[in-house]
C-alpha cells in the first residue's frame, strides 16, 4: 500500500479517489489471500493486477482471459512463485478438473461484464476443492441506479429494486450487471458456495475522500486504514465485494450389508434378514423392498412414524 502511495503521490486532487479505491483493494486482496502457498485462478481480465499481487505473495497462479478481450499475452512473471496465462472461451474453466485449485480471483468488475454470471459461478464451484475460496467483485445496485439516472431512464429506474436481474447500459454500449447484497448471495449459493460475507468495496465517498485529501495529503494510509476497518450496511458503494467458500464433501456412509435367504419354514415365500439397526428405513427403496415380507416392512414403518428412526439414504449391498 505504501509502495502505491509514493507511485502515485504527484497525481493531484483528481485522482485522489481511484488512488485510494486502488490502495483499499490491493489490501482487501492481500488479507484473503491464505497465509501459505496455493494455486490459485485468476480470472479477473486482462486489465487488473491482482494475479501479480498473488504471485508476489508466494502463490502459483493461472491467469485465465477471456480469448475475445485477450489481447497480447501478458509476459512470464516469478516472485517466489509463478504466473501462467492462458486465453480461453465460454466460462473460460472448462478445460480444467474439477476440484484442481484452492482458490479463485474474480476481481475487477468479473461477474458483472459477464452477463451470464450463473455459468461462471457453477465452473467456479467445480473447480475448487472442497474449503476452497472465490473472491469475486461486482457493480452494485446503487452504481446502476447511478448510471441510470444520468441517462434520465427514469421508468427503468423505478423497475431496478424489483427486478431479478439488473442489466445496466454504458453510453459506449456495453452493458454491466449489477447486484444488491441479496442477489449477489443468491448467485453464489445457487452455484453451490457458501457465503462467509459479502461487503462494499469502499464505505467512504469519492467527495469525501478528495476532500480529506485535499486538506491533508499525508493523511493516505491512515484513511485507507479508517477504510478497511469500517464496517456498513453491504448496500452503499459502487462495487460489492464477496468471499464464496465451496463447503466440505460429507462422508460417505458405510455399506451396510443385507441377507437375502428363503423362508425355513415354509420354501416358498423369499423374505429379507435385515441388518440395519435403526437404519431399516432403507427398505422402503423399491428394488428392495419387492423382496420384503409386507409385515416386515410394517413393522419399520410403524418405527419410522413413531419417530424411532431417522430418514436418510443408505448405501446396500445385496447377496
Amino acid at each position: 500500500m505504501q509502495a502505491i502511495v509514493k507511485a502515485k503521490q504527484d497525481a493531484g486532487p483528481a485522482a485522489d479517489y481511484p488512488r485510494f479505491r486502488a490502495a483499499v483493494a490491493h489490501a482487501q486482496l492481500t488479507g484473503w489471500l491464505p497465509a501459505d502457498r496455493r494455486f490459485l485462478i485468476d480470472i479477473s481480465g486482462p486489465g487488473s493486477r491482482s494475479a501479480e499481487v498473488a504471485v508476489c505473495a508466494g502463490h502459483n497462479v493461472l491467469r485465465v482471459v477471456d480469448a475475445d478481450m485477450a489481447g497480447p499475452a501478458p509476459t512470464g512473471y516469478e516472485t517466489g512463485g509463478r504466473l501462467s496465462t492462458v486465453s480461453a472461451d465460454g466460462s473460460g474453466l472448462e478445460f480444467l478438473s474439477d476440484g484442481c485449485a484452492d482458490g479463485v480471483i474474480a476481481e475487477n468488475r468479473t461477474l458483472s461484464l459477464r452477463l451470464a454470471a450463473e455459468d461462471v459461478v457453477a465452473e467456479i464451484a467445480r473447480v475448487l476443492k472442497p474449503g476452497g475460496q472465490v473472491l469475486a467483485c461486482v457493480d452494485s445496485l446503487t452504481f446502476g441506479m447511478s448510471v441510470l439516472a444520468e441517462q434520465h431512464r427514469w421508468p427503468h429506474l423505478v423497475d431496478v429494486p424489483n427486478a431479478d436481474v439488473v442489466l445496466i447500459p454504458w453510453p459506449d454500449g456495453t452493458i454491466t450487471r449489477c447486484y444488491g447484497s441479496e442477489q449477489l448471495r443468491e448467485l453464489l449459493t445457487g452455484g453451490g458456495l457458501e457465503v462467509s460475507w459479502i461487503r462494499p468495496r469502499t464505505v467512504l465517498s469519492p467527495q469525501t475522500v478528495s476532500y480529506l485529501l485535499t486538506r491533508d495529503p499525508s493523511n493516505f494510509a491512515e484513511l485507507v486504514n479508517a477504510e478497511l476497518r469500517a464496517r456498513s450496511d453491504d448496500s452503499v458503494g459502487t462495487q460489492l465485494i464477496a468471499c464464496g467458500i465451496k463447503s466440505g464433501l460429507p462422508a460417505r456412509p458405510a455399506p451396510v450389508p443385507l441377507r437375502l435367504a428363503r423362508d425355513a419354514a415354509g420354501g416358498r415365500r423369499p423374505r429379507l434378514k435385515a441388518r440395519l439397526g435403526n437404519r431399516a428405513a432403507a427398505v422402503r427403496a423399491s428394488p428392495v423392498a419387492a423382496v420384503v415380507d409386507p409385515r416386515e416392512r410394517g413393522q419399520h414403518l410403524g418405527a419410522v412414524r413413531h419417530g424411532r428412526l431417522h430418514r436418510r439414504r443408505v448405501p446396500v449391498r445385496l447377496g
